[in-house]
């Protein structure tokens, strides 16, 4: 099939990469003049494990290109996907001006070349509900009629997101119209070979399912965190608590791993948009209310802990931290927890050393020399007070505790990712802080 993909960010980019791996033809759209020229250089612009492989081998096979001529894109092809961002607005509601800026220039370009062939318009961005009609309006307004609007939302783990793609769990696709629907199948059918539903609704629904799958997940994790803090004030270990629960087939294992709060591009905007479209059509969702509150305290659970330790005095404190991205295997750092403990610790008086595996050029534009960035995670120990741990990466599970002892001024770790064994800190000596577990 031809593709066009619109906007080239982290959900274009890998969805145009992998539907050329299964054969298809991909064009990818950007107006970003600096990432589409390293684009054009086979230059990626994201960190995604698996990526670069896919990337590497569709450019070389002329399936997957890259260009800044979106009327080209338009008229070469009929399946048009919309991956375009929806970033919250003040109100916390999403901005779809992107996506319908973009959508009137499709109507536009039709229009004005006169080129009748049946297209579909697929918005693959994040949308509140009632967006396809919106979409659908704009391009209707320019007299085109010969095309139809599909809902199909991403379900993309960052740092698994090839992986998703390539294998997904289920493909929702919103759509009014049965040739439409029947053009997407085909698409995905590569897809899903092993079994795998591919979920047809009406395009309203398949705008709330998106919404409603990552909301629910912010508040799986919002309620373990909420219940950690619980079991420290009583004594119980969240760890415990956790297995307990996901032993029951119907709660399950994922998403029950207490910490310092969600973040990413994902979790924290979804949930304010839902807020705000229910608000907004007079049916309040209050849980979310209370879900977004509860995270919002929660990215301040270390600095309280920290204070506490230090008899709320850590003025010249200096602290090494390990991760910086909001979850690993990313480089994305945006609301990540560690934006907001690290700036109310140096706001408090504190000097930061940090590193992370893949954010350390990310990070200068959150902190700018405002921190120390250290070369890997032992440098960030010189003449540090205390370790912090805010991202749980693999290489931060089993440093060599000897090294870390001796580096530090004290031995003290605060765990906001209970990556150590409580046990096992307390055998080699360091005071240890984490979410709902015993201090060591």
């Amino acid at each position: 099939m031809n593709i066009a993909v619109i906007g080239t960010g982290y959900v274009g980019l890998v969805s145009g990469t992998c539907f050329a791996e299964m054969g298809n033809q991909v064009v990818c759209v950007d107006n970003d003049q600096s990432k589409l020229a390293k684009l054009q250089n086979a230059e990626l612009t994201i960190y995604e494990p698996g990526l670069d492989i896919l990337f590497y081998r569709n450019i070389a096979k002329n399936r997957l290109r890259f260009t800044n001529e979106l009327k080209t894109a338009v008229l070469e092809n009929d399946m048009i996907f919309l991956c375009l961002p929806t970033p919250q607005g003040e109100d916390g509601s999403a901005d779809l001006k992107y996506v319908l800026n973009v959508a009137d220039e499709i109507g536009k370009i039709i229009k004005e070349s006169g080129n009748n062939n049946y297209k579909i318009i697929i918005n693959k961005s994040t949308v509140p509900v009632g967006t396809s009609v919106r979409v659908e309006n704009k391009i209707k307004a320019h007299g085109v009629t010969n095309f139809d609007v599909v809902s199909n939302p991403e379900f993309l783990r960052e740092g698994f997101a090839v992986e998703d793609f390539m294998k997904p769990d289920r493909i929702v696709v919103g759509s009014r119209n049965e040739k439409a629907t029947e053009m997407m199948k085909s698409l995905y059918e590569p897809f899903v070979r092993q079994g795998n539903p591919i979920i047809t609704m009406d395009n309203e629904s398949s705008e709330v399912t998106k919404y409603a799958a990552n909301s629910y997940l912010a508040m799986r994790i919002t309620y373990m965190n909420e219940l950690a803090n619980f079991c420290e004030y009583v004594g119980a270990d969240i760890d415990m608590v956790r297995r307990g629960m996901g032993s029951d087939t119907r709660i399950g294992k994922r998403f029950l791993f207490p910490g310092i709060g969600y973040g990413g591009s994902c979790f924290p905007k979804d949930v304010n948009a839902l807020i705000k479209t229910a608000s907004d059509s007079g049916r309040e969702l209050k849980i979310l209310t209370v879900v977004d509150k509860i995270n919002k305290e929660q990215k301040m659970r270390m600095v309280e802990k920290i204070l506490d330790y230090y008899s709320g005095n850590i003025k010249g404190k200096r602290f090494a931290v390990w991760g910086l991205a909001f979850k690993p295997n990313t480089d994305d750092m945006r609301e990540a927890p560690s934006i907001i403990i690290i700036n109310k610790l140096i706001e408090l008086g504190a000097d930061i050393s940090a590193y992370d595996p893949a954010a350390m050029e990310t990070s200068k534009y959150f902190f700018g020399d405002r921190i120390k960035y250290a070369e890997d995670e032992y440098q960030t120990l010189e003449n540090a007070d205390a370790l912090l741990v805010l991202t749980e990466w693999n290489e931060f599970r089993n440093p060599n505790f000897d090294k870390v002892k001796q580096a530090l001024k004290e031995p003290v770790i605060f765990d906001g990712r209970n990556i150590f064994a409580v046990d096992k800190m307390k055998d080699t000596g360091f005071a240890y802080f984490s979410i709902g577990r015993k201090q060591s």
